[in-house]
């Protein structure tokens, strides 16, 4: 006598069996499987067999449709389907397996089990439908019990499973690879940082439930005498950006991060993680993120393959920030010698550059044309060492003579300059010899107009001009501001681009800013 589990589903069509029970488990994600039948009693029973099925604590969502053609626009909204139960004599004679064919060839879903249910087997004999239409499982109507249904979904479901885990795994590498491509284009450690984070967010999600929602983090890098700075922070975390301190942290976590600095390990906890990592040049740093579900072996094992490879990109930026401060530094001081002929302070050269990155920034320049810029415009009057201190330094104003004499600094300073292969000494060559060019042709050496003028020669002519205006000089005292922004104003067209003064006109504040926090020493 066979139990109840083993009775025939589809034996008779005037069977009866009790109503299924509602679905009362919301526990989320459920499986979702379904049901592609004509048969209104197919689905009835189905459901009811299936009432109480869960696998690996999660349990089954049924979706019903009637017809291949109603299935196709659910399989085409729901990616995620696990398993059909599908039948093959619908609307036509085999309306099921163009569906089966539909599934592969045009959706592309190699994932999704297919489990043929049949009443009529000479229509779809077993080897060439499992054959030729990439089906998964096969049975017969007539001889299907529910124990053979709640098994075959089983098998299905296990086999589902571990096709989405070696999916997730394949994407989850080629997430790796991808953010490590975006990741070493960034040019600052704390764009870098901040890419970080962004990127782990993006590369757990591709680890089945790795999020609850929003994630929650910060990055902390260890500095000279083991003091600890907060390079970017996410979430309910971005207040630390203000004080940049580990301080701001809640006490039980500030132990955390200092605890993993000390044993140099990651931590991998229920709902969060604290990833420790260090660069061949000794940089240690730490990835902290909350609102994560427990990691498994391979999920931590992409971390770690992340981080293996991130290190060289803290390097880079470490090495790179070395050579552009060396750079910066024999810049500036070149700058600053030639300033210092003329008696004029070394922060104008600074705040030259600092005016000029900012109207290229403003003017749609890329990160490295503003930076380039940046990095040559302090040397923009060199030619001034080949000046006479008598003329450089004259209180009053000056003859024809002298001032035909001082002209001659642009030329020298092109002279100086442009033999050099580095791109900033060639743009400091151009900007030399072109920051006193006029907009309207009436500037020097050349007499240059409007386009004629290189982009990098406008922006510093106005850069310099403003900043001149507003610092004392041994032959005039410093304007104040208003009548430096109405000069601006009064020469759009005229000495400057009219793009540029509206630029500067638009963001007074800003250059305002660079002057205050690059004050001349005092007198």
């Amino acid at each position: 006598m066979q139990n109840h589990a083993d009775s025939y589903l589809f034996r008779s069509e005037n069977e009866s069996s009790s109503p299924p029970s509602p679905e009362e488990s919301d526990l989320p994600p459920a499986w979702k499987i379904l049901i592609v039948d004509d048969d209104e009693e197919v689905h009835r029973v189905t459901r009811w067999v299936l009432r109480r099925f869960s696998f690996e604590d999660r349990p089954v969502n049924l979706i019903s449709t009637y017809s291949a053609r109603e299935a196709k626009n659910v399989l085409e909204e729901n990616l995620d389907i696990a398993v059909v139960l599908l039948d093959v004599v619908m609307e036509e004679d085999n309306a099921g397996l163009e569906l089966a064919r539909f599934i592969r060839r045009e959706l592309g879903n190699s994932m999704v089990r297919i489990i043929l249910r049949t009443g009529h087997p000479g229509q779809a004999p077993e080897q060439t439908v499992m054959s030729d239409y990439d089906i998964n499982d096969y049975k017969e109507k007539t001889e299907l019990t529910a124990q053979k249904l709640m098994t075959s979904i089983l098998a299905s479901l296990r086999a589902y499973r571990d096709l989405s885990i070696i999916d997730s795994n394949r994407r989850g590498l080629h997430q790796v690879i991808e953010s490590l491509s975006t990741l070493y284009e960034l040019h600052s450690m704390g764009k870098l940082a901040a890419g970080i984070l962004s990127q782990l967010t993006s590369l757990l999600r591709f680890t089945p439930n790795s999020f609850y929602g929003q994630a929650h983090g910060f990055a902390v890098a260890k500095e000279h005498h083991n003091s600890f700075r907060i390079l970017a922070a996410t979430g309910c975390y971005e207040s630390l950006m203000q004080g940049g301190s580990i301080d701001h942290l809640p006490p039980s976590l500030r132990d955390s991060v200092l605890t993993t600095f000390i044993q140099k390990k990651s931590v991998y906890l229920p709902n969060s993680m604290i990833i420790y990592f260090s660069s061949k040049l000794g940089s240690e740093n730490i990835i902290y993120l909350e609102g994560t579900h427990p990691l498994d072996e391979w999920s931590q094992i992409l971390v770690e393959i992340f981080f293996a490879n991130i290190s060289t990109a803290f390097d880079n930026i470490h090495l790179n920030q070395e050579i552009e401060d060396t750079q910066k530094e024999i810049i500036y001081t070149l700058g600053e010698i030639a300033e210092a002929r003329s008696l004029e302070t070394g922060q104008h050269v600074k705040r030259v550059s600092k005016y000029a990155r900012l109207l290229a920034q403003k003017s749609g320049f890329s990160y490295d044309q503003s930076n380039l810029l940046r990095m040559a415009a302090p040397i923009h009057d060199i030619g001034k060492i080949a000046i006479p201190d008598t003329i450089l330094n004259k209180p009053g104003i000056l003859d024809p003579v002298e001032f035909e004499i001082i002209k001659t600094h642009t030329q020298l300073g092109y002279e100086m300059l442009k033999n050099s292969v580095r791109p900033i000494l060639k743009a400091a060559a151009l900007i030399a010899l072109q920051h006193h060019e006029h907009w309207d042709g009436n500037g020097y050496p050349n007499g240059l107009q409007a386009d004629e003028i290189h982009p990098f020669g406008r922006i510093v002519a106005l850069a310099d001009v403003f900043d001149a205006l507003g610092t004392r000089r041994v032959y005039k005292d410093a304007w104040p501001l208003t009548d430096i922004f109405e000069y601006v104003s009064s020469q759009s067209g005229k000495q400057f681009e009219p793009a540029l003064v509206k630029i500067m006109l638009e963001h007074q504040d800003a250059f305002i800013q660079i002057r205050r926090d690059n004050p001349d020493a005092a007198l």
